[in-house]
């Protein structure tokens, strides 16, 4: 079921030219659960997830709100895991992403990114307005990204015992 745009209706499915962003499915509790055991990819967010931790995770993934597995269209192959998360951070809504390593440098983060932010900004049911991202100081890779689609620094802070550096998405042009 897609959503139409301007809507924040869950469940949703988002396209970009070369990725599709849609809920999680059993079959791709896989690759996801990748995601929170490759040592390279948790090097800026905490390290690997706990066996315990994966298994529980694989069962509440399927489905969640506002949890997109990122499908590059061409083959259908899971790349990543985007999530929006209404209210996270001061009331306002909380896009994070990861993607597997293999896909890394090909721009499929920042196109993900771009259409998640745009879907989450045009009726997020957060109590406050705007669009931020988290990502530890050292993950130059990730601070690259959210500043190449215009996000700028609102904060840093210690978070996890590591540097944190908060970014807010810029609010769209008034029509």
């Amino acid at each position: 079921m897609a959503s139409a745009p301007g809507s924040t209706v869950w469940p949703a499915a988002l396209a970009t030219r070369r990725l599709a962003l849609r809920p999680v499915a059993a079959a791709d509790v896989g690759a996801i659960a990748r995601l929170w055991t490759d040592p390279e990819v948790r090097r800026h967010l905490g390290g690997p997830v706990d066996s315990n931790v994966v298994r529980i995770r694989e069962k509440r993934c399927v489905g969640a709100p506002g949890a997109f597995a990122v499908v590059r269209q061409a083959d259908q192959a899971v790349v990543g895991l985007v999530t929006v998360e209404p209210g996270a951070r001061d009331g306002r809504t909380e896009v994070s992403y990861q993607l597997l390593p293999e896909h890394w440098g090909q721009g499929y983060g920042r196109e993900a990114v771009a259409a998640a932010v745009t879907w989450a900004r045009d009726g997020s049911p957060s109590s406050a307005p705007g669009v931020v991202a988290l990502t530890q100081q050292a993950n130059l890779r990730s601070r690259r990204l959210l500043e190449g689609l215009g996000a700028t620094v609102e904060d840093s802070f210690v978070e996890w015992d590591e540097p944190q550096v908060l970014y807010v998405f810029p609010s769209p042009p008034a029509e």
